[in-house]
């Protein structure tokens, strides 16, 4: 596949999967996550990769989610060349490649982004990343592998995040469980390629049925998120969520309340 939105790098048995967006701040369209997908299953099918490393281009941001200005532009994201919005794969993929996924979160990590970072098995933080969701303010909202952030850092702060979408500094954030550890952004990567070349020196089996392990306890979290992303899909037809689109590109606060039905 001929890459235009991510990067994919091998060496030393460690697959660097990097979000190339950043002028629009490492923001996913359909594109975006078709790539990320097929990086993450070429990772996995690749029997010389022990690990892999996902980041975003430059030092402001991680992933700010989806796209809003390219659905304000176009009215969606854009879809994959198979007609499908695969956000809900690419989240599966993560949790369920038998390597571990170390986030670098090189930045602003919110909305879709918070989530990318969150369904990585560890993360790894510069001092200067913002955490956050964002979707009840821009019209949407991710109720299923978004509800993950309850078993990391428990549900009085998921929902806070969630009701309220204040942003975090990694310092807050690495307190609640969130992320592993906080480094300065210049030692960032490095920090990130350590911790990879440990886990790589470790048996590959023991490591894939451990993640199996940990993963049986989320199992039920998939059929959720499929049922959350086909209700955000009907939500994305609604007046109050277009509202959200309309006040983002506007730059002015949204009236929820009188776009409301019934």
């Amino acid at each position: 596949m001929d890459y235009t939105d991510i990067r994919y790098e091998v060496a030393d048995r460690i697959a660097t999967i990097t979000i190339d967006r950043e002028k629009r701040l490492n923001a996913f369209r359909g594109r975006t996550v078709e790539e990320l997908l097929h990086a993450f299953r070429a990772a996995w099918a690749d029997d010389d990769v022990g690990a892999v490393i996902f980041t975003g281009a430059g030092n402001k941001a991680f992933c700010v989610g989806g796209d809003q200005k390219e659905f304000v532009e176009t009215g969606s994201y854009g879809l994959s060349q198979n007609g499908r919005w695969e956000i809900e794969d690419l989240h599966v993929a993560i949790r369920s490649i038998p390597k571990p996924v170390i986030a670098a979160v090189n930045g602003f990590a919110i909305g879709g982004g918070n989530v990318l970072a969150a369904v990585c098995d560890v993360a790894i933080a510069a001092e200067h990343a913002r955490f956050g969701q964002v979707g009840p303010r821009v019209g949407s909202f991710d109720a299923g592998w978004g509800t993950h952030l309850t078993r990391l850092i428990g549900e009085r702060r998921a929902r806070e995040m969630w009701f309220f979408c204040r942003q975090y500094t990694a310092t807050e954030v690495e307190r609640w469980g969130l992320v592993n550890k906080v480094v300065p952004g210049d030692s960032l990567m490095a920090e990130a390629t350590a911790w990879a070349r440990e886990t790589v020196a470790l048996s590959p089996t023991a490591l894939k049925f451990l993640k199996c392990a940990f993963n049986l306890e989320t199992g039920g979290l998939g059929a959720q998120a499929l049922f959350a992303d086909a209700g955000l899909q009907l939500y994305l037809e609604s007046p109050e969520c277009q509202e959200g689109r309309v006040a983002f590109a506007e730059k002015r606060a949204p009236d929820f309340a009188a776009r409301r039905k019934g």
